[in-house]
């Protein structure tokens, strides 16, 4: 019994406890159940609020799979919920649900590099798990959600290059586990928090590129661990405060472009031993360098320019073994004295040091020999702008490496060393300004890379060297404000490359102008006044097509003016004063539009003046000491010309009828002969052969004029060269169109309309802009009316999304795939252009305006007024040379073209180089900043073996890795860098100089496809 009774009570005890267990288990299982449902439910909100997924990311996300194995999600093993989400760099375009709150398991979230727009929703605070938050790189707007501080577990937050407004919440004081705060690039405003201070785990801290005020807050230097700050490019004032300022940790500090004032502490570097760079440049601080510097032996760079520095640079700054970028520009340094550039002795002992700029300042005293003992790899160096005297010293030619080299605006005497030779890779050389006797020297025609050579405002004597013909880059040279004598060489006056400025003015040079002045078909400024030339000026000079400026004036030059400047249609500034030119003012000059300065004062001219043009306006030009000038504008008070011979006119109108009606005749036989062979030829034709044209039902005016409210600025797109882009819904179309009107006015525009055509009308290709119609006829005045209707694309041109202009509607940025399948799309365009059309086509301007991206960011290439069939170019009656109608856009027209080459497929394929190099720059090839002969290519080209990734646009890398200039060998970014090296190289390769050494767009397809596998296959 009692036995029996054990064996129940503990059968009984046993039951329970499974009960027990059950019933606990049971409530679990339920929760992990209704957990998972959460999650799939959750991710699958995301995947429907995503407007635009062009890579098909998302296509994994269906009820087919589960979620955990769904593309970019990662789950924990043991309650299967999601712990990551990775979508980086996919383009995706879209908002950000606030169901992304429900993922309570996340721990990271990585979304940027895409194009989410909207504002970061609150609920993103219920994530108390998460530890990672990335948001760089996309359009999202309004104010950092102030519960982000809920976020507890938070160690990395980057929401840089966004549009995000207001200030910075204090609340983000409270992330004590915070490592890196990255918040740059946005539109915040306000104050730094003074809670920063209290996010003691940080180390990175990135807040440039805002339009933060006050004071920096002096609790930021209770962050022990800190090692990189970035405060750059705000409007922050006040002193950097002393607590920053000791902060030991620190490696990188970057404050530049702000208003800070006071001065450096002198124990500066002392307190700051681990420093590798520090840039403070454009501010308002003044006092002297700190002597300290001598301690900041890991420093790297050093760039303090544009501030109120004085005193003497330390020579101690030769300590600085490693650093290879001192900038001290644009200072108060020195004092005019002898010992001034001593320090200079010093820097010989920085063995990598590259760029040395000391430009604009108060140094005194003579450059020492030691310069000559620089670093081998330095490559700039710059020291203009100062009250430098004696001479140049030989040693200089040893810096073989240099670039660039300034030495413009000192009182430095003695000749130009011949040693300077040896600058076989110097692009710009600069000495003008100074008081530099004796001869150019015949070496400078070694620099066979040399873009700009500035010799101007000195003492220089003898003749022009004809080896300066040798500088076959050459886009600018002034030699002018010297005393140089004898002629213009022909092999300096031909240089084809020069294309900025050409400057002979005021010397004492003779003889002729060259009549191979007509070479230079990309010069922009001409100026050879003030000298001793004579004989006529050579009407070659009308083929100079790019002629902006042209100043002949003081000089000796006779005969007639020639009726070929009538061609330079974009000159603006025209001064032919105090020659002895004779004969009347060419007629067609008044038909020059942009002319805006013309001076033939003090010559022998005679005749009526023009009253058209430039001529309608009397403070525009200047023809006073012509005695024989008559007519004009009555403000010029000129007497009137006297009336010709009545019987004389009477004979040359007989004899001008009987001329004409004789052309009538012969055009009407040419014209019915013409007429019967067209007839006879299209009766041979087959149906399949009749042009696209034949098969458009052709619009009338009135239809496009309905479809575009009378051509309404609420319906304008764009303009191009030759008309303006309207879009508009013709009641024949169920969808939106592109209306292309032709602005006949212009010139070549008609010839563009039927070039457009041409090009057009037998070709078909999914990256090609497809005609619809078009409209030949009469608008209600009766005014001939052109116009071409094309689909319409969506999402606008390249231009836009690279060179947004708005900032009130929201752009995204093209995250590097979505470039990169825009590579290829016009890539593949041009490849059957020039392969694969029955006669091949040249697109002839090709530029980011002129590719256009449809609903699904497909690229489609558009434009082709400038087109050329190459069976007709090289043809006998069309000669195979480029003329201003054919020449495309300045920066992206090959430099053949500007030399008179002839129109190839190697245009389009440098075109499409430069396009490479502006999609992963950002940069305009006509950016500002391409100056003194530097472009585009040249700037890749220099940067892309150490500097990689400080030339790509910010917007395709994280903030941090920008800002912490990793290099191109760090590996966790290895498939990045890789895919960027082989997308440079191809942009380098179409766009050399020479066509012969360019691609050709059969590899050029290719290998994009190659980059692109690679670059998803390593993902």
């Amino acid at each position: 019994m009692n036995t029996t009774s054990s064996i129940f009570f503990t059968c009984f005890h046993v039951v329970l406890l499974f009960s027990a267990t059950l019933l606990c288990l049971q409530p679990k299982s339920t929760a992990s159940a209704l957990g998972n449902d959460t999650d799939q439910l959750s991710l699958l909100r995301f995947k429907e609020v995503i407007e635009n997924d062009p890579f098909d990311i998302l296509i994994s996300w269906n009820s087919s799979t589960h979620f955990c194995n769904w593309h970019g999600v990662s789950c924990s093993l043991r309650h299967q919920r999601v712990t990551a989400l990775n979508l980086q760099g996919y383009a995706l375009r879209g908002m950000i649900p606030p169901e992304i709150g429900n993922l309570t398991f996340l721990r990271y979230v990585n979304l940027q590099n895409n194009s989410f727009y909207g504002k970061i929703p609150h609920e993103i605070g219920r994530l108390f798990r998460l530890q990672q938050l990335y948001l760089t790189n996309n359009t999202l707007r309004g104010q950092i959600p102030t519960n982000l501080s809920n976020c507890s577990e938070l160690k990395l937050l980057s929401l840089s290059g966004n549009k995000l407004v207001g200030k910075i919440p204090m609340e983000l004081g409270f992330l004590t586990k915070l490592e890196l705060l990255s918040i740059s690039m946005n539109n915040l405003t306000g104050e730094i928090p003074a809670s920063i201070g209290n996010l003691s785990s940080l180390n990175v801290l990135i807040l440039g590129i805002n339009n933060l005020e006050g004071n920096v807050p002096k609790e930021i230097g209770h962050l022990k661990y800190l090692t990189h700050i970035s405060i750059a490019s705000n409007k922050l004032s006040g002193m950097l405060p002393s607590t920053l300022l000791n902060m030991s940790s620190l490696t990188f500090f970057s404050a530049g472009v702000n208003q800070f004032n006071g001065s450096l502490p002198a124990n500066l570097f002392l307190t700051l031993p681990n420093l590798q760079q520090f840039g403070i440049g454009m501010n308002r601080i003044s006092g002297p360098i700190p002597a300290s510097i001598a301690n900041a032996t890991r420093l790297l760079l050093f760039n303090i320019p544009r501030n109120n520095f004085v005193g003497q640079v330390p020579t101690s700054i030769g300590n600085l073994k490693n650093v290879w970028s001192i900038a001290m520009e644009g200072n108060h340094l020195g004092s005019n004295s002898s010992n001034d550039l001593d320090f200079l002795t010093s820097l010989t002992n920085c063995t990598n040091l590259q760029v040395l700029d000391l430009n604009l300042n108060n140094f005194g005293g003579s450059l020492p020999n030691s310069v000559a003992n620089f670093s081998s790899v330095l490559n700039q160096f710059y020291i203009g702008g100062n009250q430098i005297v004696g001479t140049i010293p030989a040693g200089l030619g040893n810096l073989i490496n240099l670039i660039g080299f300034d030495l413009e605006l000192n009182l430095l005497t003695g000749s130009i060393p011949a040693s300077f030779g040896k600058f076989r890779k110097m692009q710009s050389l600069n000495l003008n300004a100074n008081k530099l006797s004796g001869k150019i020297p015949s070496s400078i025609g070694n620099l066979s890379q040399l873009f700009q050579l500035d010799l101007s405002n000195n003492m220089l004597e003898g003749s022009i060297p004809p080896s300066v013909g040798n500088c076959q880059n050459l886009q600018f040279l002034d030699l002018s404000h010297n005393n140089l004598n004898g002629t213009i060489p022909l092999q300096v006056i031909g240089i084809p490359s020069l294309s900025l400025l050409l400057n002979l003015s005021h010397n004492s040079l003779n003889g002729t102008l060259p009549i191979e002045v007509g070479k230079l078909k990309s010069i922009n400024k001409l100026d050879v006044s003030k000298n001793a030339l004579s004989g006529e000026i050579p009407s070659t000079i009308g083929q100079c097509i790019s002629l902006e400026f042209l100043n002949l004036q003081g000089n000796s030059f006779q005969g007639a003016i020639p009726s070929s400047l009538a061609s330079l249609k974009g000159l603006q500034y025209l001064d032919l004063s105090h020659n002895n030119l004779s004969g009347s003012i060419p007629e067609g000059l008044k038909g020059i539009p942009v002319l805006q300065y013309f001076n033939v004062s003090f010559n022998r001219l005679n005749g009526e003046v023009p009253k058209e043009g430039v001529f309608k306006n009397a403070s525009a030009i200047s023809i006073k000491g012509n005695s024989g000038l008559c007519g004009g504008i009555t403000q010029l008070h000129l007497p009137p010309c006297p009336a010709k011979d009545i019987t004389h006119k009477k004979h040359q109108t007989w004899k001008k009828i009987v001329i004409i009606i004789s052309v009538v005749v012969f055009l009407l036989l040419l014209a019915s002969f013409g007429a019967f062979h067209w007839k006879k030829n299209t009766n041979r034709r087959t149906s399949s052969s009749q042009t696209t044209m034949d098969h458009l039902a052709k619009v009338s005016y009135k239809t496009l004029h309905q479809a575009t409210n009378g051509f309404s600025s609420n319906n304008f797109i764009g303009s191009g060269a030759f008309g303006i882009v309207y879009k508009g819904k013709p009641e024949s179309e169920e969808r939106v169109v592109a209306i292309k009107v032709l602005n006949l006015q212009k010139k070549g525009a008609d010839k563009s309309f039927i070039a457009e055509c041409n090009a057009l009308k037998n070709i078909r290709h999914r990256n090609l802009v497809k005609i619809l119609t078009c409209c030949s006829s009469m608008d209600f005045n009766g005014n001939e009316f052109k116009a071409l209707v094309f689909e319409y694309m969506e999402n606008g041109s390249l231009e836009k999304w690279l060179h947004s202009e708005s900032e009130i509607i929201e752009q995204p940025s093209l995250a590097l795939l979505q470039r990169l399948n825009i590579l290829i799309d016009v890539g593949a365009a041009l490849h059957y252009l020039h392969y694969e059309c029955e006669q091949p086509i040249v697109h002839c301007d090709l530029k980011p305006n002129n590719v256009l991206l449809d609903n699904d960011m497909v690229a489609h290439l558009s434009d082709f007024g400038l087109a050329r069939l190459l069976s007709t170019i090289n043809g006998v009656s069309h000669p195979p040379t480029s003329t201003i109608g054919i020449k495309g856009t300045v920066g992206y027209a090959p430099p053949e073209y500007g030399m008179g080459g002839q129109v190839s497929k190697h245009g389009d394929v440098y075109s499409f180089g430069i396009l490479v190099l502006e999609m992963l720059t950002g940069r305009k090839p006509t950016d500002e900043m391409f100056i003194n002969g530097i472009n585009l290519h040249n700037f890749v080209k220099v940067s892309l073996a150490d500097k990689l990734l400080q030339i790509v646009d910010s917007t395709l890398l994280p903030t941090e890795l920008k800002q912490k200039l990793v290099s191109a060998e760090r590996r966790d970014n290895g498939d990045l860098n890789k895919c960027l090296l082989e997308l440079f190289s191809i942009g380098l390769a179409c766009s050399a100089e020479s066509p012969k050494e360019r691609m050709n767009m059969k590899d050029v397809t290719r290998e994009l496809h190659l980059i692109r596998n690679a670059f998803l296959g390593g993902r």
